[in-house]
This record gives C-alpha cells, sequence and structure tokens, in this order.
C-alpha cells in the first residue's frame, strides 16, 4: 500500500471509531438515573413510524417569595418521560389521575424507537391515591 492511502485509511478509521463514541454516549450511555413522584397526569401510546409509550407527571411545589413579588405560591413541574418495557407502560395505563413514584435513566438524547423523551422510566415504584 502506499504511503498517502495508509494515512487515507488511517484517517477514516479514525472518524468511524470517534462517530462510534459519539454515538454511544449521546445515546446509550446512562448519564443518570434517580426517582420523580407526582400525579400522572397523561400516559399515551403514539407514533407514525416507531410507537412508543410517553407520559406526563405533574409534580407540585411550593416557591417561595421572589424578589419583587408579594409572597409565596405553588408552582407545578411537569415531568415528561417516556416507558421502553411493556410491563411498566401496562401498569401505568391503569393510573391515570394516581400518584406515582417512578424510577427513570436520563440519557443525554434520544431515539425514536426509544420514545421522545430523554428520560426513560424503566420501572413503577409505588402507586396512591391523591390526597384532597
Amino acid at each position: 500500500m502506499k504511503t498517502s492511502t495508509k494515512v487515507i485509511s488511517g484517517i477514516i478509521l479514525f472518524l468511524v471509531i470517534a462517530f462510534a463514541i459519539f454515538f454511544y454516549i449521546r445515546f446509550y450511555f446512562v448519564f443518570g438515573d434517580g426517582v420523580k413522584a407526582g400525579e400522572l397526569n397523561q400516559f399515551t401510546y403514539k407514533g407514525y413510524v416507531f410507537k412508543t409509550y410517553e407520559g406526563k407527571l405533574i409534580q407540585a411545589g411550593f416557591r417561595g417569595a421572589q424578589k419583587g413579588t408579594m409572597g409565596a405560591s405553588v408552582e407545578s413541574y411537569i415531568f415528561d418521560f417516556s416507558v421502553t418495557d411493556k410491563v411498566v407502560a401496562e401498569d401505568l395505563m391503569q393510573c391515570s389521575g394516581k400518584m406515582v413514584e417512578l424510577h427513570y435513566k436520563e440519557y443525554l438524547g434520544a431515539l425514536p424507537w426509544r420514545g421522545m423523551q430523554k428520560h426513560i422510566v424503566d420501572k413503577v415504584i409505588s402507586v396512591s391515591e391523591p390526597t384532597q
């Protein structure tokens, strides 16, 4: 092989390996995991090509007085998530309007066949009726 062919082959090999590492870190490396609790507002099975399970969890919170405001307020945070496990999805389909505690994994990027969100719920920890 000529020297120029070896150099071009080396550069191409380096670029392929760099792209593979980038793709793995971006879409398959688990950046973080944790637990979220709140009221399950919506859980659907949707998509054009890739059907995925998508949900919304409402977390109510109390926000203290901020500079320039009169007092404290109640604020909601919506946690959007996807589910890949069909058993977990079937459990969540029965829980709309209930208080749930969910374990999730956070990725740096979303894949169409895994769901529309970067947060993937992999376990339902607890389910209870909302308190009034």
